[in-house]
Protein backbone atom coordinates (compact mmCIF):
# COMPACT_ATOMS: atom_id res chain seq x y z
CA UNK A 1 0.00 0.00 0.00
CA UNK A 2 2.99 2.52 1.13
CA UNK A 3 4.17 1.43 -2.22
CA UNK A 4 1.36 2.40 -4.44
CA UNK A 5 0.80 6.15 -2.69
CA UNK A 6 4.28 6.78 -3.50
CA UNK A 7 3.57 6.25 -7.31
CA UNK A 8 0.55 8.03 -6.98
CA UNK A 9 2.49 11.06 -5.04
CA UNK A 10 4.73 10.07 -7.76
CA UNK A 11 3.15 10.43 -10.88
CA UNK A 12 1.42 13.62 -10.15
CA UNK A 13 4.84 15.60 -8.97
CA UNK A 14 5.47 14.05 -12.74
CA UNK A 15 2.78 15.32 -14.23
CA UNK A 16 3.30 19.03 -12.77
CA UNK A 17 6.88 19.51 -13.99
CA UNK A 18 5.99 17.96 -17.53
CA UNK A 19 3.16 19.91 -17.75
CA UNK A 20 5.89 22.68 -17.17
CA UNK A 21 8.40 21.61 -19.29
CA UNK A 22 6.16 21.34 -22.39
CA UNK A 23 6.50 24.73 -22.53
CA UNK A 24 9.88 25.27 -23.28
CA UNK A 25 9.91 22.57 -26.52
CA UNK A 26 6.60 24.53 -27.56
CA UNK A 27 8.46 26.30 -30.24
CA UNK A 28 9.90 22.36 -31.54
CA UNK A 29 8.44 20.68 -34.46
CA UNK A 30 5.56 17.48 -33.59
CA UNK A 31 8.31 14.83 -33.98
CA UNK A 32 10.57 16.91 -31.18
CA UNK A 33 7.65 17.84 -29.16
CA UNK A 34 6.68 13.28 -29.36
CA UNK A 35 10.01 12.52 -28.68
CA UNK A 36 10.30 14.22 -25.30
CA UNK A 37 7.00 13.41 -24.06
CA UNK A 38 7.81 9.50 -24.70
CA UNK A 39 11.66 9.90 -23.28
CA UNK A 40 10.25 11.78 -20.36
CA UNK A 41 7.49 9.13 -19.46
CA UNK A 42 9.52 6.22 -20.63
CA UNK A 43 12.32 7.12 -17.63
CA UNK A 44 9.68 7.98 -15.48
CA UNK A 45 7.84 4.70 -16.06
CA UNK A 46 11.07 2.77 -16.13
CA UNK A 47 11.58 3.90 -12.57
CA UNK A 48 8.26 2.37 -11.45
CA UNK A 49 8.73 -0.88 -12.93
CA UNK A 50 12.38 -0.82 -10.91
CA UNK A 51 10.61 -0.07 -8.11
CA UNK A 52 7.98 -2.87 -8.44
CA UNK A 53 11.17 -5.47 -9.51
CA UNK A 54 12.90 -4.39 -5.83
CA UNK A 55 9.13 -5.12 -4.40
CA UNK A 56 8.67 -8.14 -5.93
CA UNK A 57 11.92 -9.69 -4.70
CA UNK A 58 11.39 -7.91 -0.85
CA UNK A 59 14.43 -5.82 -1.22
CA UNK A 60 14.81 -2.18 -1.06
CA UNK A 61 17.77 -1.65 -2.81
CA UNK A 62 20.02 -4.17 -5.28
CA UNK A 63 23.19 -6.09 -4.04
CA UNK A 64 26.24 -7.09 -6.13
CA UNK A 65 24.10 -6.30 -9.77
CA UNK A 66 24.90 -4.13 -12.68
CA UNK A 67 21.02 -2.85 -11.60
CA UNK A 68 22.82 -0.56 -8.58
CA UNK A 69 24.27 1.59 -11.80
CA UNK A 70 20.71 2.05 -13.18
CA UNK A 71 19.81 2.74 -9.68
CA UNK A 72 22.42 5.71 -9.21
CA UNK A 73 21.35 7.01 -12.32
CA UNK A 74 17.34 6.96 -11.65
CA UNK A 75 18.89 8.86 -8.10
CA UNK A 76 20.78 11.65 -10.00
CA UNK A 77 18.06 12.17 -12.43
CA UNK A 78 15.45 12.85 -9.88
CA UNK A 79 17.46 14.19 -7.41
CA UNK A 80 18.09 16.79 -10.37
CA UNK A 81 14.62 17.21 -11.30
CA UNK A 82 13.98 18.71 -7.36
CA UNK A 83 15.31 22.20 -8.74
CA UNK A 84 13.14 22.15 -11.10
CA UNK A 85 10.45 21.73 -8.91
CA UNK A 86 11.50 24.20 -6.70
CA UNK A 87 11.49 26.82 -9.24
CA UNK A 88 8.26 26.05 -10.50
CA UNK A 89 6.69 26.08 -7.27
CA UNK A 90 8.28 29.88 -6.98
CA UNK A 91 6.94 30.37 -10.20
CA UNK A 92 3.52 29.14 -9.47
CA UNK A 93 3.48 31.55 -5.82
CA UNK A 94 4.67 34.41 -8.35
CA UNK A 95 1.21 33.56 -10.71
CA UNK A 96 -0.97 33.42 -7.53
CA UNK A 97 0.44 36.68 -5.53
CA UNK A 98 0.69 39.09 -9.51
CA UNK A 99 -3.01 37.68 -10.25
CA UNK A 100 -4.10 38.77 -6.63
CA UNK A 101 -3.04 42.22 -6.46
CA UNK A 102 -4.30 42.60 -10.10
CA UNK A 103 -7.59 41.44 -10.10
CA UNK A 104 -8.04 38.82 -6.83
CA UNK A 105 -6.80 35.44 -6.34
CA UNK A 106 -9.54 33.99 -8.67
CA UNK A 107 -8.93 31.60 -10.98
CA UNK A 108 -5.25 33.20 -10.86
CA UNK A 109 -3.35 29.86 -11.96
CA UNK A 110 -5.03 30.04 -15.49
CA UNK A 111 -4.71 33.33 -15.95
CA UNK A 112 -1.10 34.54 -15.56
CA UNK A 113 1.30 33.24 -18.13
CA UNK A 114 3.99 30.90 -16.78
CA UNK A 115 7.29 32.81 -16.74
CA UNK A 116 9.62 30.73 -19.34
CA UNK A 117 12.97 32.66 -17.51
CA UNK A 118 11.65 30.75 -14.21
CA UNK A 119 11.29 27.42 -15.94
CA UNK A 120 14.93 27.84 -18.25
CA UNK A 121 16.49 29.11 -15.05
CA UNK A 122 15.35 25.84 -13.40
CA UNK A 123 16.52 23.42 -15.51
CA UNK A 124 19.87 24.90 -16.11
CA UNK A 125 20.25 25.12 -11.95
CA UNK A 126 18.76 21.49 -12.36
CA UNK A 127 22.03 20.51 -14.94
CA UNK A 128 24.48 21.38 -12.34
CA UNK A 129 23.92 18.18 -10.03
CA UNK A 130 22.38 16.44 -12.78
CA UNK A 131 26.28 16.93 -14.58
CA UNK A 132 27.97 16.77 -11.55
CA UNK A 133 26.99 13.90 -10.31
CA UNK A 134 26.84 11.82 -13.30
CA UNK A 135 30.61 12.96 -13.46
CA UNK A 136 31.49 11.87 -9.88
CA UNK A 137 29.46 8.44 -10.76
CA UNK A 138 31.96 7.85 -13.72
CA UNK A 139 35.06 9.04 -12.93
CA UNK A 140 35.47 8.57 -9.00
CA UNK A 141 33.55 5.91 -8.04
CA UNK A 142 36.73 3.70 -7.90
CA UNK A 143 39.44 6.69 -7.78
CA UNK A 144 40.91 5.49 -4.74
CA UNK A 145 43.14 8.22 -2.69
CA UNK A 146 45.96 7.18 -0.37
CA UNK A 147 45.95 9.93 2.77
CA UNK A 148 49.32 10.04 4.51
CA UNK A 149 48.81 11.50 7.90
CA UNK A 150 51.32 11.79 10.52
CA UNK A 151 50.55 11.34 13.98
CA UNK A 152 52.55 13.19 16.99
CA UNK A 153 52.13 11.10 19.93
CA UNK A 154 53.23 12.03 23.13
CA UNK A 155 55.99 9.65 24.92
CA UNK A 156 55.67 7.60 22.55
CA UNK A 157 58.27 4.17 22.59
CA UNK A 158 60.92 4.27 20.45
CA UNK A 159 59.88 0.80 18.92
CA UNK A 160 56.88 2.76 17.86
CA UNK A 161 58.54 5.39 16.00
CA UNK A 162 57.46 5.29 12.01
CA UNK A 163 54.87 2.70 13.11
CA UNK A 164 52.43 2.44 9.74
CA UNK A 165 49.00 2.10 10.51
CA UNK A 166 46.94 1.25 7.03
CA UNK A 167 43.19 2.32 7.98
CA UNK A 168 40.28 1.00 5.72
CA UNK A 169 36.82 1.38 6.46
CA UNK A 170 32.81 1.23 4.81
CA UNK A 171 33.75 -1.59 1.70
CA UNK A 172 30.15 -2.29 1.30
CA UNK A 173 30.47 -5.13 -0.53
CA UNK A 174 27.10 -5.62 -1.87
CA UNK A 175 27.93 -2.23 -3.84
CA UNK A 176 30.26 -3.88 -5.93
CA UNK A 177 29.61 -5.67 -9.01
CA UNK A 178 33.04 -6.99 -10.61
CA UNK A 179 36.54 -7.36 -8.72
CA UNK A 180 38.69 -5.78 -10.40
CA UNK A 181 38.25 -2.22 -7.83
CA UNK A 182 38.90 -4.46 -5.29
CA UNK A 183 41.82 -5.73 -6.46
CA UNK A 184 43.27 -2.48 -7.17
CA UNK A 185 42.17 -1.32 -3.77
CA UNK A 186 43.80 -4.05 -2.25
CA UNK A 187 47.21 -3.47 -4.29
CA UNK A 188 47.07 0.05 -3.39
CA UNK A 189 46.61 -0.89 0.44
CA UNK A 190 49.77 -4.19 0.00
CA UNK A 191 52.25 -1.45 -1.99
CA UNK A 192 51.97 0.55 1.53
CA UNK A 193 53.93 -2.31 3.07
CA UNK A 194 52.19 -1.54 6.43
CA UNK A 195 52.70 -2.75 10.08
CA UNK A 196 48.90 -3.17 11.03
CA UNK A 197 46.16 -3.03 8.84
CA UNK A 198 42.08 -1.88 10.76
CA UNK A 199 39.45 -1.97 9.41
CA UNK A 200 36.25 -0.25 10.77
CA UNK A 201 33.60 -1.63 9.44
CA UNK A 202 30.60 -2.07 7.14
CA UNK A 203 32.33 -5.02 5.37
CA UNK A 204 28.67 -5.39 3.75
CA UNK A 205 25.77 -3.32 2.89
CA UNK A 206 22.88 -5.54 4.47
CA UNK A 207 23.61 -9.51 4.36
CA UNK A 208 26.61 -11.42 4.81
CA UNK A 209 26.28 -13.43 1.68
CA UNK A 210 27.38 -9.86 -0.30
CA UNK A 211 31.00 -10.52 0.55
CA UNK A 212 31.43 -14.30 -0.04
CA UNK A 213 32.10 -13.23 -3.72
CA UNK A 214 34.71 -10.93 -2.74
CA UNK A 215 36.62 -12.73 0.15
CA UNK A 216 39.56 -14.93 -2.88
CA UNK A 217 40.63 -10.72 -2.83
CA UNK A 218 40.43 -9.25 0.44
CA UNK A 219 41.90 -12.27 2.33
CA UNK A 220 44.81 -10.95 0.06
CA UNK A 221 45.63 -8.10 2.65
CA UNK A 222 49.24 -8.30 4.14
CA UNK A 223 50.48 -6.64 7.17
CA UNK A 224 53.31 -6.94 9.42
CA UNK A 225 50.42 -7.47 12.66
CA UNK A 226 47.66 -8.82 10.86
CA UNK A 227 44.54 -7.29 9.95
CA UNK A 228 42.39 -6.76 12.54
CA UNK A 229 38.32 -5.53 12.01
CA UNK A 230 34.90 -4.24 13.58
CA UNK A 231 31.89 -4.33 13.22
CA UNK A 232 29.79 -1.22 11.63
CA UNK A 233 25.93 -0.26 11.70
CA UNK A 234 25.27 -1.89 8.13
CA UNK A 235 26.65 -5.42 9.43
CA UNK A 236 24.12 -6.51 11.88
CA UNK A 237 21.38 -6.71 9.56
CA UNK A 238 19.37 -4.73 11.16
CA UNK A 239 18.04 -2.79 7.57
CA UNK A 240 16.53 -6.23 6.53
CA UNK A 241 12.89 -8.03 7.28
CA UNK A 242 13.66 -11.03 8.70
CA UNK A 243 11.11 -13.24 9.06
CA UNK A 244 12.28 -14.16 12.71
CA UNK A 245 15.38 -13.38 15.05
CA UNK A 246 16.68 -16.39 14.32
CA UNK A 247 17.35 -15.68 11.00
CA UNK A 248 19.19 -12.86 11.82
CA UNK A 249 21.33 -14.31 14.37
CA UNK A 250 22.40 -16.96 11.91
CA UNK A 251 23.10 -13.94 9.25
CA UNK A 252 25.22 -12.11 11.62
CA UNK A 253 27.33 -15.17 12.77
CA UNK A 254 27.59 -16.01 8.92
CA UNK A 255 29.84 -12.70 8.55
CA UNK A 256 31.43 -13.04 11.91
CA UNK A 257 32.84 -15.95 10.21
CA UNK A 258 33.69 -14.78 7.09
CA UNK A 259 36.05 -12.33 9.10
CA UNK A 260 37.48 -15.08 10.71
CA UNK A 261 37.96 -16.93 7.16
CA UNK A 262 39.56 -14.06 5.36
CA UNK A 263 42.44 -13.95 8.45
CA UNK A 264 41.15 -11.03 9.87
CA UNK A 265 41.29 -10.69 13.89
CA UNK A 266 37.32 -9.66 14.34
CA UNK A 267 37.51 -7.82 17.93
CA UNK A 268 34.05 -8.10 19.09
CA UNK A 269 34.30 -5.44 22.58
CA UNK A 270 37.58 -7.20 23.18
CA UNK A 271 41.57 -6.31 23.08
CA UNK A 272 44.59 -7.79 21.66
CA UNK A 273 48.05 -6.98 22.44
CA UNK A 274 50.62 -6.68 20.58
CA UNK A 275 54.21 -6.79 21.04
CA UNK A 276 56.70 -3.96 18.95
CA UNK A 277 60.22 -4.81 20.10
CA UNK A 278 60.15 -3.99 23.79
CA UNK A 279 56.63 -2.45 23.77
CA UNK A 280 53.15 -3.53 23.56
CA UNK A 281 50.47 -1.98 21.32
CA UNK A 282 46.93 -2.44 22.65
CA UNK A 283 44.62 -3.01 19.75
CA UNK A 284 40.76 -1.99 21.06
CA UNK A 285 37.63 -2.89 19.20
CA UNK A 286 34.25 -2.30 20.03
CA UNK A 287 30.89 -2.75 18.41
CA UNK A 288 29.50 -0.12 16.61
CA UNK A 289 28.46 2.72 19.32
CA UNK A 290 26.26 6.28 18.10
CA UNK A 291 25.22 8.66 19.81
CA UNK A 292 22.32 8.88 17.54
CA UNK A 293 19.09 6.59 18.06
CA UNK A 294 18.77 5.86 14.01
CA UNK A 295 22.08 3.78 14.16
CA UNK A 296 22.61 0.72 16.88
CA UNK A 297 24.89 0.72 19.93
CA UNK A 298 26.12 -2.64 20.87
CA UNK A 299 29.54 -1.11 21.99
CA UNK A 300 30.83 -1.49 25.42
CA UNK A 301 34.21 0.21 26.11
CA UNK A 302 34.42 -0.40 29.35
CA UNK A 303 34.72 -4.08 28.54
CA UNK A 304 36.49 -3.87 25.74
CA UNK A 305 39.33 -1.75 27.46
CA UNK A 306 40.16 -4.09 30.07
CA UNK A 307 43.72 -5.87 30.30
CA UNK A 308 44.96 -3.06 28.15
CA UNK A 309 46.63 -0.93 31.40
CA UNK A 310 50.45 -2.32 30.47
CA UNK A 311 50.37 -1.34 27.15
CA UNK A 312 52.52 1.53 26.07
CA UNK A 313 50.17 3.13 23.15
CA UNK A 314 46.36 2.00 22.60
CA UNK A 315 44.68 2.12 19.39
CA UNK A 316 40.77 1.95 19.31
CA UNK A 317 38.59 0.91 16.26
CA UNK A 318 35.10 2.53 16.59
CA UNK A 319 32.98 2.69 13.74
CA UNK A 320 30.87 5.66 14.57
CA UNK A 321 33.09 9.03 15.42
CA UNK A 322 30.30 10.44 17.40
CA UNK A 323 31.16 7.96 19.83
CA UNK A 324 34.92 10.13 20.30
CA UNK A 325 33.34 12.79 22.11
CA UNK A 326 30.81 10.81 23.88
CA UNK A 327 32.74 9.00 25.62
CA UNK A 328 36.35 8.38 24.59
CA UNK A 329 37.77 11.86 25.11
CA UNK A 330 35.89 12.00 28.69
CA UNK A 331 36.37 8.39 29.63
CA UNK A 332 38.97 7.25 28.51
CA UNK A 333 41.60 9.83 27.88
CA UNK A 334 44.31 7.14 27.68
CA UNK A 335 43.30 5.67 24.78
CA UNK A 336 46.03 7.43 22.15
CA UNK A 337 43.95 7.21 18.78
CA UNK A 338 40.78 6.23 17.54
CA UNK A 339 40.08 5.31 13.91
CA UNK A 340 36.53 5.49 12.89
CA UNK A 341 34.57 5.41 9.56
CA UNK A 342 31.02 5.28 8.61
CA UNK A 343 30.45 8.85 7.65
CA UNK A 344 31.59 8.12 3.93
CA UNK A 345 32.49 12.45 3.86
CA UNK A 346 28.84 11.68 2.07
CA UNK A 347 30.22 10.92 -0.73
CA UNK A 348 29.75 14.44 -1.61
CA UNK A 349 31.45 17.88 -0.54
CA UNK A 350 34.87 20.17 -1.10
CA UNK A 351 38.04 20.00 -0.05
CA UNK A 352 40.88 22.09 -0.91
CA UNK A 353 43.49 21.54 1.71
CA UNK A 354 44.44 24.80 3.59
CA UNK A 355 41.38 26.77 1.89
CA UNK A 356 37.85 24.62 2.69
CA UNK A 357 36.58 21.79 3.69
CA UNK A 358 33.34 21.61 3.91
CA UNK A 359 30.54 18.24 3.72
CA UNK A 360 26.44 18.19 4.22
CA UNK A 361 27.56 15.43 6.34
CA UNK A 362 29.04 18.40 8.71
CA UNK A 363 25.69 19.36 10.15
CA UNK A 364 25.37 15.89 11.71
CA UNK A 365 28.95 14.46 12.06
CA UNK A 366 31.19 17.67 14.25
CA UNK A 367 34.26 15.46 13.03
CA UNK A 368 33.96 13.57 9.84
CA UNK A 369 36.67 13.44 7.83
CA UNK A 370 40.28 13.54 8.67
CA UNK A 371 42.20 13.90 11.64
CA UNK A 372 40.83 15.41 14.90
CA UNK A 373 42.83 16.06 18.55
CA UNK A 374 41.33 16.77 21.53
CA UNK A 375 44.56 17.17 23.95
CA UNK A 376 46.65 14.64 23.23
CA UNK A 377 43.77 12.17 22.04
CA UNK A 378 43.31 11.86 18.26
CA UNK A 379 40.37 10.54 16.01
CA UNK A 380 41.18 9.76 12.56
CA UNK A 381 37.78 9.24 10.37
CA UNK A 382 38.23 7.21 6.99
CA UNK A 383 36.27 8.51 4.57
CA UNK A 384 35.13 5.22 2.97
CA UNK A 385 36.52 2.59 0.56
CA UNK A 386 33.19 1.89 -1.01
CA UNK A 387 30.03 3.52 -1.42
CA UNK A 388 25.92 3.10 -0.67
CA UNK A 389 23.34 4.44 -2.37
CA UNK A 390 24.88 7.08 -4.97
CA UNK A 391 27.43 4.97 -6.71
CA UNK A 392 29.96 7.66 -7.22
CA UNK A 393 31.67 10.57 -5.16
CA UNK A 394 31.65 14.22 -5.51
CA UNK A 395 34.81 16.17 -3.92
CA UNK A 396 35.08 13.15 -1.49
CA UNK A 397 37.40 10.43 -2.95
CA UNK A 398 37.12 6.55 -1.59
CA UNK A 399 39.93 6.74 0.71
CA UNK A 400 43.08 3.91 2.20
CA UNK A 401 44.72 6.29 4.97
CA UNK A 402 48.19 5.99 5.68
CA UNK A 403 48.17 7.30 9.87
CA UNK A 404 52.07 6.86 10.91
CA UNK A 405 52.61 7.30 14.35
CA UNK A 406 55.39 9.44 15.45
CA UNK A 407 57.14 11.13 18.27
CA UNK A 408 55.95 14.48 19.43
CA UNK A 409 58.77 16.57 20.26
Amino acid sequence: MRLIIFIIIFLLIEWYIFSALKVLVEGYSPIMRRGFSIIYWMISLGFIGFLFYLSLRGERTVQNSPLIYVQSLFMIYFLSKVFILLFLVIDDFRRLLTNWLSRGASDAVTRSPRSKFLLKLGVIMASLPFFTLLYGKIMNTFRFKVRNTKIPITGLPEDLEGFKIVQISDIHSGSFVYKDPLIRAVNLINAQKPDLVLFTGDLVNNTADEVEGFMDVLDKIESKQGVFSVLGNHDYGDYVDWPDQASKKANLDRLKNIHRNLGWNLLLNSNSLLSIGSSILAVIGVENYSVYDRFPTYGKLSTAYEGTDKADFRLLMSHDPSHWEDEVTSQFKKIHLTCSGHTHGMQFGVEIPGWIKWSPVKLMYKQWAGLYQNADQYLYVNRGLGFIGYAGRVGILPEISVLELTKKV
